[in-house]
């Protein structure tokens, strides 16, 4: 008999799956993360061995741990030819591995897995319809669509032109997603849906919180699996999506070629506290801190991304190419370089204890937070500069009249367009984005406060804001806000 494991990361909202079959002792992984003790610890205690991984496609938003477990194990990777030559695997041949098309077939002990090429997502998208033949069966009773289709919606097209500057590529996927969605109807109703991503992921609109579902309820209820017509689906799909963060490029980059074995590695050390000034000139620190205690005392050159907001906004804001240092307790540093080497952020060189940090005198800089009341004159007579930093659709769905739009995730890109001659007020929906929008400005040498309560609380007081009842909210940034 088949034995079925879920595993869900709920910061970068990843699912995947291990499938054993219970006769054999053998196990696969369906669309592994980067920390895979927990799949080697599960394997344990089930008492079965990896011996395979089976790989939807080339992730765009977290780092595959496909060749983790093919280097440390010896798993054979299982992993699509489909698609142009743009879009294959480069580090396969190096492993024990089968590139697999349409209609091919692999067995994990007594489970069969057939390869549907179901693309739009991205061109080599595939899936897998599980037979359980250890049972039995001759007929598969689910079907792993990875990033096809979701709980209550499906792939986005726009990723690789969104993300990657692939121009033309995001209606060329939608007129193909639209075609594998015809195929995916046309599967039983009974099949159950196990897809690699919940509520919260940016790889599409609207998604579900529940973590899988069957084909029949989807062809009911999934809004994008009820068009009968190409064009109307085309242009649905293309609509309020959400920004595509720009770590997406360099995930597809990193999985294509193959990302860093990382091995049973360390945490980075604690460095003397006496290296930071020196440090922090050359260097990207980040201090994890909770938003209010970076606001009271903090170190200057140093940018706030609190651990439960570094999976949805150290891709947007650390450079790849530079060196990253961290502001932590030592409580949190096990759980922060899970999730930055989980979006590739490899490059950590050391940690500065926090508590050691303030006690040394070196948290001199601080910046205020004030209410929707008290900013409320200075920003309607022009003497401060507020910046909105959420999401398009949240901008366009209703925002301050004074408000200037600058989304949390290029603001370092556009800094040089705001003028530094006044203070800025900067606001998002809760003052969460906004007070890493805070560290970001005071870092760049702006006068800055952060707007308490953000947006939320500005319309609680009965202050002005526009409204536009026929603009669609996309997902609203559920998970960043």
């Amino acid at each position: 008999m088949m034995l079925l494991k879920y595993f869900y990361d709920q910061k970068l909202a990843h699912a995947s799956y291990l499938v054993g079959c219970q006769k054999t002792k053998e196990a696969v992984i369906v669309d592994p993360g980067r920390d895979v003790e927990q799949y080697l610890e599960m394997a344990q205690l089930e008492g079965l061995k990896l011996t395979a991984v089976a790989e939807t496609h080339i992730h765009a938003d977290y780092v595959s741990g496909a060749r983790e477990l093919a280097d440390r194990v010896g798993a054979k990777l299982y992993l699509s030819d489909e698609g142009p030559a743009e879009w294959k695997y480069q580090y396969a041949s190096n492993y024990d591995s089968q590139l697999v098309k349409e209609g091919d077939v692999f067995e994990i002990g007594n489970i069969k897995f057939e390869v549907l090429h179901t693309p739009g997502h991205t061109p080599e998208s595939i899936s897998f319809l599980l037979t359980d033949q250890g049972g039995g069966a001759d007929e598969p009773m689910g079907i792993f669509t990875g990033d096809f289709v979701f709980v209550g919606s499906i792939g986005r097209p726009d990723l690789l032109e969104e993300a990657a500057g692939i121009q033309g590529s995001a209606e060329a996927g939608a007129h193909q997603l639209y075609h594998s969605a015809e195929r995916f109807k046309q599967l039983p109703d009974y099949l159950q849906v196990w897809p690699a991503h919940g509520a919260g992921s940016a790889c599409g609109k609207g998604l579900g919180a529940i973590p899988s579902s069957t084909v029949g309820y989807e062809k009911r209820f999934n809004p994008a699996l009820q068009f009968e017509d190409e064009s109307s689906f085309v242009q649905y799909i293309l609509a309020d999506q959400p920004e595509a963060p720009k770590y997406f490029a360099v995930m597809k980059r990193v999985n294509k070629e193959g990302p860093q074995v990382l091995g049973e590695t360390k945490l980075p050390d604690f460095l003397d506290t006496e290296q930071l000034s020196a440090i922090v000139n050359d260097s990207l620190v980040l201090d994890l801190s909770p938003s209010a205690e970076f606001a009271e005392a903090h170190v200057p050159g140093t940018i706030n991304i609190p651990l439960s907001m570094l999976a949805a906004w150290a891709g947007w804001l650390v450079d790849y190419e530079r060196t990253v240092y961290l502001i932590a307790i030592e409580s949190q540093l096990s759980e922060a370089m899970r999730v930055l080497h989980k979006i590739g952020i490899d490059q950590v060189q050391g940690v500065f204890e926090k508590t050691k940090v303030r006690a040394a005198g070196l948290a001199s800089e601080s910046y205020k937070s004030e209410s929707p009341r008290e900013l409320s004159p200075r920003i309607e007579s022009g003497d401060v500069r507020l910046i909105d930093v959420r999401s398009d659709s949240e901008w366009n769905a209703s925002h301050i009249p004074q408000a200037e739009h600058h989304f949390l995730g290029h603001l370092l890109d556009q800094l040089s367009d705001i003028d530094t001659s006044l203070p800025v007020v900067v606001q998002c929906q809760s003052s969460a984005r906004s007070a890493i929008a805070a560290s970001i400005f005071q870092n760049a040498g702006f006068d800055v406060i952060n707007l308490a309560g953000g947006f939320q609380v500005w319309k609680e007081a009965g202050l002005a804001a526009t409204s536009n009842e026929t603009v669609t909210c996309g997902i609203a940034g559920n998970s960043t806000c």
